[in-house]
């Protein structure tokens, strides 16, 4: 049973309580992440999120970890460009002492300088890992140039010198701009008594301060670039993304888009994994996704690939796109894609962790709740020529992006910008 509250002060308390799991999954989701970051700021966001964890007024950093542990459940945060999260997950009968642990470290965190100075090397070598994993890498450089200019573009971790740079104030107004209460959505899911936890949430989040800030949070729509990015580095393989304008997150077509991204890459029996891996052996990895924003979205093809194959596999990539945007899918692929939609969405929401992230996304997204059944309704409703259409609008377009990290030569570059340009 779904429900939503919302506090005094603005915090909102959605929850859906499901009596048949032994689990209940809390997750305080903050609407801010690395695009409301100034070019300054780059990192703060994910910086804030591992700093919550390093003691409050009451708790040091080894009683968080030594009570969750005793607790038998896990305790977790992540950062995404629009987002901060900061979840727990527990038996039900250990709910009220989960929350009490994730309001202390959300409320109370002390942001002490001298934990600061330390997390500061592990973040650093957060950063460095990806720069070592160049699938990860190869999509950063992606995000970077379809997004251009836009905040969009920055890297989640931030940059090093931002990092080195940051101080305890620096955090602690950005804390205060960021974190106002209109911007947080706690969501709850599993079993748990909706009365006993609605006096609990009122009690630990309501007293939660408005932000002295004045500073208006300002978003704008990006405008998605086309254009190549060669990076040459020694690597076994050359690692490409190829990129179109995708959709936002709460679009309308957005169940077009999700077909048409399953039928293109998005799972074992789409047409890039069949004719590039399956039927030629020319790549271990190769798959699209999805990245849908607030305001807009992109579709990403990722590849891995020896070197001399590059302009074949691209070429297959291309020819895959243009049959889409000039013919569609047939009606058995959307069949088949249909039931794998579905099938993915009903088993995805098995555990009370998937149905507290949809219950708070869709808070942010659309301020409503959505039922399984009315997103069952929506695949169903799904037909060959809004996924014609929707193929027409997105792949018909010149703005392509490339980007390639890898032993590529210098003749390659010139010849792989040359496609797209």
């Amino acid at each position: 049973m779904y429900r939503k509250l919302i506090l005094d002060n603005g915090v909102r308390l959605v929850t859906e309580r499901i009596p048949t799991l032994k689990s209940v999954t809390v997750g305080i989701w903050v609407n801010t992440g690395s695009r409301d970051e100034t070019s300054a700021q780059a990192g703060y966001s994910h910086f804030i999120e591992h700093m919550f964890f390093k003691g409050t007024t009451s708790r040091s950093a080894t009683d968080i970890s030594r009570e969750i542990d005793a607790l038998g459940g896990e305790m977790n945060a992540f950062t995404t460009r629009e987002t901060t999260t900061f979840y727990v997950k527990v038996l039900d009968q250990h709910l009220p002492k989960a929350l009490d642990l994730l309001s202390d470290l959300f409320l109370r965190s002390r942001v002490d300088r001298r934990e600061i100075e330390k997390e500061k090397q592990v973040v650093l070598e957060e950063i460095r890992m990806v720069q070592d994993d160049p699938e990860d890498l190869v999509q950063e450089l992606h995000t970077k140039l379809v997004m251009g200019r836009h905040p969009l573009s920055r890297p989640i971790l931030g940059r090093e010198s931002s990092i080195v740079g940051l101080s305890r104030q620096n955090l602690l107004e950005y804390i205060d701009s960021q974190y106002r209460p209109e911007e947080i959505v706690v969501a709850v899911a599993g079993n748990f008594d909706q009365h006993q936890l609605e006096k609990t949430m009122a009690r630990a989040f309501g007293g939660h301060r408005k932000s002295l800030s004045s500073i208006p949070r300002r978003r704008w729509p990006p405008e998605l670039q086309g254009g190549v990015m060669m990076k040459q580095k020694p690597l076994e393989q050359v690692h490409i993304c190829v990129g179109f304008e995708g959709v936002a997150a709460g679009h309308k077509d957005r169940y077009a888009v999700y077909a048409l991204n399953a039928v293109l890459g998005g799972s074992v029996s789409s047409r890039l994994f069949q004719e590039v891996r399956e039927k030629r052996g020319l790549s271990y990895s190769i798959y699209s996704f999805l990245s849908g924003y607030s305001d807009g979205g992109t579709i990403t093809v990722y590849a891995g690939i020896r070197a001399r194959e590059v302009e074949r596999v691209l070429d297959l990539v291309y020819r895959e796109i243009r049959k889409l945007a000039r013919h569609g899918i047939n009606g058995q692929e959307l069949k088949r894609t249909k039931n794998q939609m579905k099938g993915s969405l009903m088993l995805s929401l098995e555990s009370s962790h998937s149905r507290m992230n949809k219950l708070a996304k869709d808070e942010l997204i659309a301020g409503t709740h959505t039922t399984l059944e009315d997103l069952i309704a929506e695949i169903d409703g799904v037909t060959e020529q809004q996924v014609f259409q929707t193929a027409q609008n997105l792949f018909a377009g010149d703005r392509i992006a490339l980007t390639g990290l890898g032993p590529l030569s210098s003749r390659q570059v010139e010849e792989l910008s040359a496609k797209v340009s």
